[in-house]
């Protein structure tokens, strides 16, 4: 038998649907606090808007998308999501180690009633910078940030 082909690249076209399911559904899953109605009147935006405007990188095993994670305003991360049924699996690590390798800086924002999602991105060296309301859905949330040098001196 032959190894499993595993690969992080960036996503192709027709690929754009498998992307949004993995997002609704794990949005939807993570974000438990926030009425699922909210995320399904923004699948829209995120699809048409936010994901062509971001570059965006799979994770594929066996040619089958299991997770993504997209970088906007050329640093910060907009998106990172696993499939539901492949979380805890690495995915998401493999996906934050690859664009930690590419940026020397890198921010993002997560809800601070995401505690799994905070937790997973303080153990892979980010700090929080600030606490915040999100303007769209009211929620705080937490500005984070990773910097190369920093987590190399510690």
């Amino acid at each position: 038998m032959g190894e499993r082909v595993l690969e992080i690249r960036e996503p192709k076209n027709c690929e754009i649907d498998d992307i949004m399911k993995i997002w609704l559904e794990s949005t939807v899953e993570a974000h438990y606090f926030i009425e699922e109605e909210y995320w399904k009147k923004n699948y829209e935006v995120v699809r048409d808007i936010y994901i062509p405007m971001a570059k965006t990188f799979v994770y594929c095993d066996e040619g089958k998308i299991n997770g993504f994670i997209s970088i906007i305003d050329s640093n910060f991360i907009g998106a990172l999501f696993v499939h539901t049924k492949s979380q805890g699996s690495g995915i998401g690590k493999s996906l934050l180690e690859y664009v930690k390798n590419k940026y020397e800086n890198i921010e993002l924002a997560v809800y601070k009633d995401n505690k799994k999602a905070v937790e997973f991105y303080k153990k892979h060296d980010f700090k929080i910078i600030k606490e915040q309301e999100n303007e769209d859905s009211g929620h705080l949330e937490y500005l984070m940030s990773y910097s190369k040098n920093s987590s190399e001196n510690q």
